[in-house]
């Protein structure tokens, strides 16, 4: 199978549909899920599009995707395929209905006995000018490339932390405590995906405005907004484990056999902010949280 190919072809037609359906996107039929998360026509013909794509290199594929377009899978716990190919059409598809914003980007992640080794993040109006950030990911080469460069670490703590969470929700204790601690506090959610890169790579050569983030947190995170992120993560060197300090990955037959496949929680960042910020969750639990 030649992942290389896989990756640029899917590029290709991904930009030119996503480019195709936001210029219309005031047209768009979307739908409200159970979950409040919205879903469009855009992303059930993507996930089509791309599922049929990884079958023609990969006829055998199960595919775990998020909406109800054809071929998606859901394993047994007692059946353990060799690859595992996860897919988020859109993810931030409140952001792709939003002509203002550009937080949006479909991903691809190929797991090998349930380990995260492959992705592709492509995001079409993210950079400078509205322009297209491609990234490509391989653990077996521990590589990652932005528009076919390589990629810049994110090496430089930035005090920011990516803490999203439902509109919905209350702010938890440990938000309070990481203010007092000098951080400044992203909680909108976005796209889930687009975040976990910033904390894992520097963008801003090709956006330069663009945060970086020494922390990731997400409550709840369903696996397609999740694993490309941990793929960087793992390459970059950076801790990924849930709000208990437990390590993710490999990913669990348990999580993958669930209905809507969800980690309890992400932390993901540098060993030590990840392993305070545990620490910082737990004794805030406790109303005694701590300083970093």
């Amino acid at each position: 199978m030649d992942l290389g190919k896989l990756w640029s072809d899917l590029t290709t037609e991904l930009l030119g549909v996503l480019t195709a359906y936001r210029s219309r996107v005031a047209a768009l039929d979307v739908r409200e899920k159970a979950d409040h998360t919205l879903l469009t026509e855009a992303d059930l013909a993507i996930e089509e599009m791309i599922i049929n794509r990884i079958r023609a290199v990969d006829p055998a594929a199960r595919v775990l995707a998020e909406e109800s377009g054809s071929g998606t899978w859901r394993p047994g716990l007692d059946e353990e395929p060799e690859r595992i190919w996860v897919i988020d059409p859109i993810d931030g598809t409140a952001e792709f209905v939003n002509p203002r914003s550009a937080e949006f980007c479909s991903v691809v992640c190929l797991l090998e006995r349930r380990e995260p080794v492959a992705a592709l993040i492509v995001a079409p109006e993210l950079g400078a000018d509205r322009t297209p950030i491609v990234v490509v990911a391989s653990g077996a080469d521990h590589t990652i490339a932005v528009n076919g460069r390589p990629a810049a670490y994110n090496n430089e703590p930035s005090r920011v932390a990516s803490l999203t969470r439902s509109a919905r929700s209350e702010a938890p204790p440990h938000e309070t405590a990481m203010v007092t601690a000098g951080y400044n506090l992203k909680t909108r959610t976005t796209s889930q995906t687009l975040d976990m890169l910033r904390t894992a790579l520097d963008l801003t050569d090709f956006a330069a405005d663009t945060p970086r983030f020494d922390l990731f947190y997400r409550p709840r995170q369903k696996v397609w907004d999740g694993l490309a992120g941990l793929c960087l993560g793992e390459i970059v060197g950076l801790m990924s484990a849930n709000v208990n300090g437990a390590r993710h990955l490999p990913v669990s037959m348990e999580t993958l056999a669930q209905p809507e496949p969800t980690f309890a929680s992400t932390v993901m960042g540098r060993p030590e902010a990840v392993k305070w910020f545990v620490e910082l969750a737990r004794d805030s639990h406790t109303g005694t949280p701590k300083s970093s």
